[in-house]
């Protein structure tokens, strides 16, 4: 991929430049910013380049329909207090857009096109909808690596049109994860939990060849502690996932990578529960595992201290109650810890993960977060995202 900063004269060129401002809204109320904070960067380069610069991006799933509480207004007006930059909302159909219809004076430098999604050849990779966009701009930049993984119109068949870079975060994001998928600092350990592990099974097989350690944690580990033979009440699992588990064990020991899960878990009657610690052997039936032990949080944390690179998707245990946001806490503060000191280079993704470090505050702390999902996933497990290929 070629990087928007490889190109030399960038001065009143126009700019299409394609992000992922899919924040959450509550009513005009933007509750996370996390997305918008890491693409600023881009955004003053191209200004401090003289560019002009036309915002693409979507919020939530129109369907192709015009929305009015999926619109970017919102968003328009928290990028022009960050930039201290008006930007003008263009709301007119993009179909119907000419460049004309963009910038009306040199003091103009940025303008936002409503929800693309708005338009049902967006989803659709539509030919002659790219075509269109690429009408309006001299070049297209592709910020947005959390979208990556949709052949969609604005991050796929529009790089058929204009000449296409990668933004300043998605050059950012693509080298941190090729910092743990091909130019990898061993030992490195991946910790990674979720509630499926039906839904992480390509990544695990994936990166088992690569990694010195993989530990389990969440309720997908709950699956591993019934599979060893223990009672695990009314804790999430999932059915028939007894063949994966055999063929994790089956490729971790080819392959010379441990597979660690919990020793010792936090049981709670229900969500709200009182938090008990436990032996696995000894969850009764209407008990629910909802966290990591003290022996299975000093296991983890040595592992940590004896890897040189960290990769971190999903929470030790049901964080939204602090009763069962111990184990998750103190994995984060031992890894934040370790790259403090410069021990260590830390990757952490997934949308729980990401609002974890952001209720520790956290986020500056580790090497290089990701607030991709799909796209995130999807690298981890190989495969190809239609966007970094299209730029490739």
């Amino acid at each position: 991929m070629k990087s928007i900063k490889e190109e030399i004269n960038l001065n009143n060129k126009k700019i299409l430049l394609r992000l992922d401002l899919n924040v959450p809204l509550d009513g005009n109320k933007i509750t996370d910013t996390t997305r918008i904070d890491k693409i600023l960067p881009t955004l003053k380069f191209l200004i401090s380049q003289n560019s002009k610069i036309i915002i693409i991006s979507h919020v939530g799933r129109p369907k192709g329909k015009v929305v009015d509480e999926l619109s970017l207004k919102p968003i328009c007006k928290d990028l022009e207090i960050k930039l201290s930059q008006s930007i003008k909302l263009v709301s007119k159909n993009v179909n119907e857009i000419t460049s004309k219809d963009l910038f009306h004076s040199d003091n103009e430098k940025i303008v936002m096109l409503e929800n693309i999604r708005f338009c049902p050849e967006e989803e659709k990779n539509n030919q002659q909808f790219a075509k269109h966009l690429a009408t309006l701009a001299d070049i297209y930049v592709n910020d947005a690596f959390s979208c990556s993984h949709r052949a969609h119109a604005s991050i796929h068949e529009i790089t058929n049109f204009l000449p296409s870079y990668s933004g300043l975060q998605l050059s950012l994001e693509v080298d941190a994860l090729k910092k743990i998928t091909s130019e990898i600092k061993k030992p490195i350990t991946c910790i990674i939990g979720g509630s499926k592990i039906t839904t992480k099974i390509n990544i695990i097989k994936n990166l088992i060849p690569k990694f010195d350690n993989i530990i389990i944690v969440g309720g997908m580990a709950n699956n591993i502690i019934k599979y060893m033979g223990n009672n695990i009440g009314k804790s999430l699992q999932e059915e028939n996932s007894d063949s994966i588990i055999e063929e994790i064990f089956s490729l971790s020991q080819t392959e010379k990578c441990k597979i660690i899960y919990p020793e010792d878990i936090v049981v709670g009657k229900n969500l709200n529960g009182v938090p008990q610690i436990k032996e696995l052997n000894e969850i009764l039936s209407d008990e629910m595992i909802l966290d990591i032990g003290p022996k299975t949080i000093n296991s983890i944390n040595n592992i940590i201290d004896e890897s040189s690179t960290i990769l971190w998707n999903g929470p030790a245990g049901y964080f939204e109650n602090p009763n069962f946001a111990n184990g998750s806490i103190k994995i984060a503060k031992k890894i934040i810890e370790n790259n403090k000191s410069n021990k260590i280079y830390s990757v952490a993704g997934g949308g729980d993960t990401v609002s974890l470090l952001n209720s520790l505050n956290a986020i500056k702390d580790f090497n290089f977060i990701s607030t991709a999902g799909g796209a995130f996933l999807e690298y981890l497990e190989g495969q190809e995202l239609p966007g970094i290929k299209a730029l490739n």
